[in-house]
């Protein structure tokens, strides 16, 4: 199985919940393989946000070996799951996303229904920010693998 993050610029939420899921997918021993990906390409080629690598750190989530690259159409053939952050970043997926996509994309949050939760962008600040969304991610990323893990 392969799984596919998506966020905006992808050097915060989607490499978090990346590294997030990776280091659970080891301890559970799952077949389950990961990436992430940005919408946009401003940081292509980059490290995470060092806010990011830090936060993800401080919970034991290592960030360090990613790097940020742009989502493609021929994602949605090589990924089983694509997961967006937010609705701009679902919405801009459903409008690059093949005719014959094969790939199932939903919200990282919730059901994983386009109506569900959006995990904020901690980029300028914000409510929750960077500590929020690594926790966030990680009771998402538990329900998910939870999920996942019957297939197997």
């Amino acid at each position: 199985m392969k799984v596919l993050f998506v966020c905006l610029g992808n050097i915060c939420r989607s490499p978090t919940a990346e590294g997030i899921c990776r280091s659970k997918i080891r301890k559970r021993g799952l077949p389950i393989q990961t990436d992430s990906a940005g919408t946009a390409a401003y940081h292509v080629g980059n490290p995470p946000d060092p806010r990011s690598v830090q936060t993800a750190s401080g919970y034991g989530y290592d960030l360090s070996d990613l790097r940020a690259r742009q989502v493609q159409p021929a994602d949605f053939h090589e990924f089983d799951v694509i997961l967006a952050m937010d609705h701009q970043n679902y919405q801009d997926l459903v409008a690059i996303r093949p005719a014959d996509a094969s790939a199932e994309l939903v919200m990282m949050l919730g059901a994983g229904d386009s109506q569900s939760a959006e995990v904020p962008d901690p980029y300028y600040g914000g409510e929750q920010g960077f500590h929020g969304v690594v926790e966030l991610l990680e009771g998402a990323a538990d329900a998910w693998l939870e999920r996942w893990s019957s297939r197997f």
